[in-house]
């Protein structure tokens, strides 16, 4: 009996120390990994189906290297006339050579219409290059093929395609946003609320006629063509030509808004405790002004001005992070997930897309305003252009075009400063005299 034993255990130990040698033998190998980003627009990304019926199409097919056709085809159909182009209704038919059944699988019915919370690629490893494909899934679905007996079975409770809607971008808002009430947490709850507050661009009460609003209003034509001329050039933050202080000029709570101060608190909590801003988290200019705080008596404006400062800071790193030469700069910044949402729909961008030219101008101009606040409308732009990685040279017209004046400093002579003298007047386009 114990020799039996000590039998099976060496046999063991052998076959173990086999499994041990065959995975010393596995060489490594040094993979390239590629990723194809999704065009659904120029070519269709891969699909993946399966039976849960247990049916295999390659069962019973023919050697792989003869050329007969195989005994199943596949077919993928994609509607064209989609209301949303990036997930559009898709249908796969697995049909058996011989066979009135066919397996149908669609994204738009069934377990596919359920939250998607994974993303799905498909890797292909080319051995000889050493590089590795991901190519995602078509709208991140994998297919659920049911068996279908043609002209037999129909769905009883499908609508016809032409009566089926797609769920509009509103209404899956609004059914997360009921889930969320009724199974997630308060806190979770309370950001939704916020969110939407943040969203809100109109003051309650604001909803009257219109017409009535405008009777007795006289209309400014030089502003207007000032304005039209502006919002070609430079987009430029909200403003109000007839101020007559230059903080009403572009007033604060039409650029930082009600529900964004509890997210800039950052600054105002390391200077209350004593600490000193780091120059690798924060920008240069946040840094040179941080001790003004200090200074400040009254405890709500010394919340303005951190609040202020730490506005410009998440605008300066969300410009870094959607730009090649300023992503390492941005890689330690923490963005709030209600401001990366405001941003994101201000500035026209994705995650992972650039700025386009119009909406970084739109950017730089808010980025300024708010330095013209810091500064007391006497702003030294030296330090705001290096955080910008805008030549001062190069930044002058751009203080202009919001319509700042710029002069020197009485103490020091080579310093120019950018002032903001109301009512305010945007520059005019030159008009060139036609050659009779």
């Amino acid at each position: 009996m114990a020799k039996s034993k000590e039998k099976k255990r060496k046999s063991e130990v052998k076959k173990e120390s086999e499994n041990v040698e065959k995975v010393e033998n596995m060489g490594t190998l040094d993979v390239t990994i590629k990723e194809i980003s999704d065009r659904p627009d120029t070519k269709t990304s891969p699909v993946i189906g399966y039976f849960p019926s247990g049916y295999d199409p390659l069962k019973n097919s023919n050697d792989p290297e003869s050329e007969s056709e195989p005994n199943a085809s596949v077919k993928v159909y994609r509607s064209v006339n989609s209301r949303n182009p990036s997930n559009p209704r898709m249908q796969v038919v697995v049909g058996p050579s011989g066979s009135l059944v066919n397996f149908v699988g669609t994204n738009y019915s069934g377990e596919a219409t359920t939250p998607q919370l994974c993303n799905y690629a498909l890797g292909v490893l080319d051995k000889e290059t050493g590089v590795l494909k991901m190519v995602p899934i078509a709208a991140n679905r994998i297919f659920r093929l049911d068996p279908k007996v043609g002209g037999i079975e129909e769905a009883e409770n499908e609508p016809v395609d032409g009566e089926k809607e797609e769920i509009t971008k509103e209404e899956k808002d609004k059914i997360f946003r009921n889930l969320t009430f009724i199974y997630s947490t308060k806190q979770n709850f309370k950001r939704d609320v916020t969110r939407e507050n943040v969203r809100q661009t109109e003051e309650p009460g604001m909803e009257g006629n219109m017409e009535q609003k405008l009777k007795g209003i006289e209309i400014n034509t030089e502003a207007i063509e000032a304005i039209a001329y502006t919002a070609n050039q430079h987009n430029i933050p909200p403003y109000d030509v007839e101020a007559t202080s230059p903080e009403m000029a572009y007033p604060l709570d039409k650029i930082i808004l009600k529900g964004d101060w509890n997210y800039l608190v950052d600054i105002f909590e390391l200077v209350e405790a004593g600490s000193d801003l780091s120059s690798d988290v924060y920008p240069s200019f946040v840094c040179n002004r941080a001790r003004k705080i200090g200074n400040i008596e009254d405890e709500s404006k010394r919340r303005r001005m951190a609040g202020i400062l730490s506005y410009m800071t998440h605008l300066i790193k969300y410009k870094d992070r959607h730009s090649m030469d300023g992503v390492s700069s941005s890689r330690r910044h923490k963005l709030p997930s209600i401001l990366a949402q405001k941003f994101s729909s201000m500035f026209n961008t994705t995650k992972e897309n650039r700025i386009p030219d119009d909406k970084q101008n739109l950017l730089i101009s808010y980025v300024l305003v708010l330095s013209l606040f810091a500064d007391d409308f006497r702003s030294d732009m030296s330090d705001i252009a290096k955080d910008l990685r805008i030549n001062s040279l190069a930044l002058r017209p751009r203080y202009e075009y919001l319509g700042c004046k710029l002069v020197r400093d009485k103490k020091d002579k080579k310093v120019l400063l950018a002032t903001l003298p109301v009512p305010l007047k945007f520059q005019k386009p030159n008009k060139k005299r036609r050659q009779k």
